[in-house]
């Protein structure tokens, strides 16, 4: 991940803190800010399929994150003080979780749509769509996966030996 040259030329990174279950997410954190990038990591509104990618100050301001419902560290909804990635300049590069993958680029998440509808967000952005990378086990590599016609597929996926 930190050799890709997506990465490398990338400033403005979002990524997702991994569960138990994900490809862990935690050194290409830490390489985030060693690279002098900044981070975004996923806020997302329950009830609803919103979702905001928020800036992280350092590595170590994934401690003072709150614990939601489903076990995922995030800040919490009363904290306005972290910049929104889509009210500033937007993104470059988003690291996507999912259950499922297809090498045509369909993702399949947990059912909810939060990436999904951020990308259609980010559409709509000046600076326009990230590339979008999928970080997966290779036993996640399916045939095909199920779609819909609000899916939006991933430019790459990034597994063990691709």
């Amino acid at each position: 991940v930190i050799d890709h040259p997506k990465y490398q030329e990338s400033k403005r990174i979002a990524i997702f803190l991994s569960m138990p279950d994900e490809v862990q997410t935690e050194e290409i954190i830490k390489d985030i800010f060693k690279q002098g990038k900044e981070c975004f990591i996923p806020r997302y509104k329950p009830q609803s399929n919103h979702m905001d990618m928020l800036k992280l100050s350092s590595a170590e301001d994934i401690s003072s994150l709150a614990l939601t419902s489903w076990n995922i560290l995030q800040p919490s909804d009363d904290d306005c003080a972290r910049e929104e990635a889509l009210a500033g300049g937007g993104l470059d590069l988003i690291f996507m979780p999912g259950l499922g993958f297809d090498k045509k680029g369909n993702r399949l998440g947990r059912g909810k749509g939060y990436y999904d509808t951020y990308l259609e967000r980010c559409m709509k952005h000046p600076c326009g769509k990230p590339y979008t990378i999928a970080l997966a086990f290779r036993e996640q590599i399916c045939e095909s996966v199920p779609v819909t016609e609000n899916d939006v597929p991933i430019d790459e996926i990034l597994y063990e030996d691709c």
